[in-house]
């Protein structure tokens, strides 16, 4: 492992190591501000739109260059929908424990540990990028970057206060970068088949965040029409950052 580390890219380091830095500012940022209700679902409804142009534009496109087996991809997409499922049904257990039960403040230990392994998977799937080669590392990087500023904020209303939402962020960050570089180091050097599969499970799990996650907590205030536009406004961000690099 150490000699991967020294062998790798000093660029797709230094990318890797955005979404981390990004999520360690969006604690910082959450604790000298805590955004209102309205405010948090504009930067959700801009996230998704971000994310969803990461997945249309740069994702899917990849996929379909690796060449893998259609059987793959699709098994691939099938398996890491169900795995989605069953972390969205064990999320809801794990509120419904916490509403119940009432006893600890802020973040409950399952649903905390439950964020983690979502940011894991987030790493995972930059670790797959830069393993896939091209722009794809960096374009999902950037991407899921405005996904864990968010995450950041929404820590400070998450009953999560002072240093322990820098803390948490902290450590969300590490845990993103740790994933991506293990993600890339076990997948340097694959095949095309298993590259295409493994893009093709976080494209479901990218999905999953955008509709299970960010536009859900979104609409749990009146949505007002600006939203679309915001929502819209992050895609074509997006989009227009990857036309201006051709």
């Amino acid at each position: 492992m150490s000699e991967y580390l020294n062998a790798m890219n000093t660029h797709s380091l230094t990318i890797m190591c955005i979404p981390a830095l990004v999520a360690l500012l969006g604690g910082i940022l959450a604790w000298a501000w805590t955004p209102g209700r309205n405010t948090r679902s504009l930067i959700q409804h801009f996230a998704a739109g971000v994310v969803l142009a990461a997945l249309a534009v740069e994702l899917l496109p990849d996929i379909g260059t690796e060449h893998a087996p259609a059987i793959v991809i699709g098994g691939s997409f099938a398996l890491g929908s169900v795995l989605m499922y069953g972390l969205k049904l064990w999320t809801i257990r794990l509120e419904h424990q916490a509403s119940v039960s009432k006893a600890a403040r802020g973040l409950g230990t399952g649903l905390l540990f439950a964020t983690f392994i979502d940011v894991a998977m987030d790493g995972f799937i930059i670790g797959t990028g830069f393993a896939a080669g091209g722009e794809t590392g960096t374009i999902l990087a950037l991407g899921l970057s405005v996904e864990l500023l968010f995450l950041g904020l929404a820590l400070a209303s998450e009953a999560a206060v002072g240093w322990r939402i820098v803390a948490i962020s902290g450590a969300l960050g590490s845990t993103v970068l740790i994933s991506s570089i293990v993600g890339n180091y076990l997948l340097a050097g694959a095949s095309h088949t298993l590259i295409g599969g493994t893009l093709a499970f976080s494209a479901a799990a990218l999905l999953y965040l955008v509709t299970e996650e960010l536009l859900i907590e979104a609409h749990e205030v009146e949505e007002k029409p600006v939203s679309t536009l915001v929502l819209f406004g992050g895609f074509l961000v997006f989009w227009s950052i990857q036309l201006m690099r051709r």
